[in-house]
């Protein structure tokens, strides 16, 4: 299993200098980088396209990327603009991690409809599709053409029936480690695999502090044993140096 870390933090510290942070990140051993979309919740986490941009700049080599874009936040054209600019910066390391959001503060900071959102993503992730496989903006109504590059990776970040959808429609599947018990993650994880899911993620994996280590460790063992590809920890300040959280899975 692959050990990623997260490029912000949901305290209420300031935001880390990204450059930064990924530089020390990526020296540290860790194979990913990750950054969500969060906004309206009261502590500024920065916007995760720009996040992604800088840290895929300022680092070589590693895989850069959301978990999660929430998709319905966005219009599918301007989404679709923002996300081929980035993998014109990214290249191959971009992986786009998308999802209908989960938390309705979120929408009202947008004027959004929080109990449409899985309606409205159906629907934007239909015509994101079709935008990115062209791979400029065009009418969402139109074929890909032949040859299209496409854009990046997509994985589904959601629970419920869509564990099974991620493993039908995407190409792979994201799993909150923050507010769901490894049991309930692993349970989920065995549905994924049932229903022919390829790379799985467990994310937000939390570390506050020193004393996380132990339990963290635990936790990301189980996930190893269960049969996930990658792990993902959200280190928060004043939380335990990045080398000793890289430690915990040689």
């Amino acid at each position: 299993m692959r050990l990623g870390a997260t490029l912000a933090h949901l305290s209420d510290a300031p935001p880390f200098a990204v450059a930064e942070w990924a530089r020390r990140l990526v020296g540290a051993g860790f194979e990913s980088l990750w950054t969500p979309q969060i906004i309206g919740r009261g502590s500024l986490v920065p916007d995760p396209f720009v996040t992604v941009a800088v840290a895929a700049t300022a680092t070589e080599g590693v895989e850069v990327g959301t978990a999660t874009v929430q998709v319905p936040l966005h219009h599918p054209a301007d989404l679709a603009h923002r996300i081929l600019s980035l993998k014109s910066v990214c290249g191959d390391r971009l992986t786009l991690g998308i999802s209908p959001g989960s938390t309705d503060a979120d929408y009202a900071t947008f004027d959004r409809d929080y109990t449409a959102r899985f309606r409205t993503f159906d629907q934007n992730v239909a015509r994101l599709r079709v935008l990115l496989a062209h791979g400029r903006d065009e009418r969402a109504d139109l074929a890909p053409p032949a040859g299209a590059t496409g854009g990046p990776p997509l994985l589904l970040g959601s629970w419920g029936a869509n564990v099974e959808r991620a493993a039908r429609e995407f190409d792979g599947w994201l799993a909150s480690g923050y507010r769901r018990t490894a049991d309930q993650i692993i349970a989920a994880h065995e549905r994924y695999r049932a229903a022919g899911g390829r790379r799985a993620i467990v994310c937000a994996v939390r570390l506050s502090g020193t004393d996380d280590l132990g339990p963290t460790g635990e936790q990301l063992q189980r996930y190893a044993e269960a049969g996930f590809d990658d792990a993902v920890v959200l280190i928060e300040p004043g939380g335990p140096d990045p080398e000793k959280v890289r430690a915990l899975l040689p």
